[in-house]
């Protein structure tokens, strides 16, 4: 993903502020809660906590928290993803239970997971906002573990999902922590209903745009960006959009091409290079980028009301997530 001066402006602030809550004894369980924090991360759903409170005339400041808590519970997941998938490398450095061990991986996961609910309980804002992140962040939290749950049942099937069954995955997995950002960016700066679900259908949106995206990359990005092999997710099988459209839409030869590459660890580099530009050769990127687009533009018009920086800020975002290439 290109730079983004404005989220990088934010991501510091708000790392500096992550390191002074994720200190502690034993130290080696700080530093392995931490890891993946210190080592990369882009900070996209504390910036759209941070835009969400200012685009309601809120403080930055009052976003602060939630924008940690949101971060602490998105690396949660990615420490649990990454034992789940036996995954060895993450923003280029090990993954947590590769360089401390399984043991502690667990225990930094939840001492992440906890302390994003701690730090919002000592607030500063109104007990009836403290209760309503809390809700909020757990609710996410919830269907993260049901999203998560959905990607392996569709890995393990043998059958091909359909395409409401795999937005109604990610729209749990992915877009929940993205809802939630939004949704508690708000709730530090206002108790109106109306402008809290405004700001999480905005949210939510973007997520499914985020992923569909995402997944676009992981089957025809650039190698030379992403640093993965081209058709990376297809030789994985992974049941991503642009796969799930590519198997619909394949007919004789070329879907036994694909069907051969997909989920084949031990495919050679030309056969996996077939498939993909089969892939390409029948208007995949495009379709992809379109459903991707038509999410953008319902997360756009949750935002109609709405006039100043912070929202010039969240469509620049959009815009960002959408066309990015990595």
């Amino acid at each position: 993903m290109k730079k983004n001066k404005q989220i990088e402006k934010n991501a510091k602030i708000v790392n500096r502020f992550l390191n002074s809550k994720l200190n502690g004894n034993p130290k080696k369980l700080y530093d392995a809660a931490g890891h993946l924090i210190v080592n990369g991360g882009k900070r996209l759903r504390p910036y759209m906590v941070i835009k969400s409170c200012q685009i309601l005339g809120g403080k930055s400041s009052n976003a602060m928290i939630a924008a940690s808590a949101v971060e602490m519970v998105h690396n949660f997941t990615l420490v649990h993803d990454d034992i789940m998938d036996n995954d060895e490398m993450r923003h280029g450095v090990p993954t947590v239970h590769k360089k401390f061990g399984m043991p502690i991986a667990i225990l930094a996961g939840d001492v992440l997971f906890s302390k994003a609910f701690q730090i919002i309980s000592e607030s500063k804002l109104s007990p009836k906002a403290t209760t309503h992140l809390i809700s909020r962040l757990a609710k996410a939290c919830v269907d993260v573990c049901e999203g998560q749950l959905l990607d392996i049942k569709m890995a393990d099937e043998k059958r091909i999902p359909t395409e409401k069954e795999y937005i109604t995955m990610i729209g749990k997995k992915t877009a929940a922590l993205f809802d939630v950002s939004c949704a508690m960016g708000a709730i530090s700066a206002t108790n109106k209903p109306k402008d809290i679900s405004n700001l999480s259908t905005f949210g939510k949106n973007l997520g499914i745009a985020f992923q569909i995206t995402d997944d676009l990359i992981g089957v025809m990005g650039d190698p030379k960006i992403t640093g993965k092999a081209v058709g990376n997710d297809l030789r994985e099988g992974k049941k991503s959009l642009p796969i799930l459209m590519a198997i619909k839409l394949a007919k004789g030869n070329e879907k036994k091409i694909i069907l051969k590459a997909f989920g084949n660890p031990k495919i050679s580099k030309k056969d996996l290079n077939k498939a993909v530009e089969i892939i390409r050769s029948l208007g995949i990127e495009e379709k992809v980028r379109n459903q991707a687009l038509k999410y953008a533009e319902k997360s756009e018009k949750s935002l109609t009301k709405y006039k100043g920086t912070a929202k010039i800020e969240l469509i620049a975002l959009l815009d960002f997530v959408v066309k990015r290439s990595v």
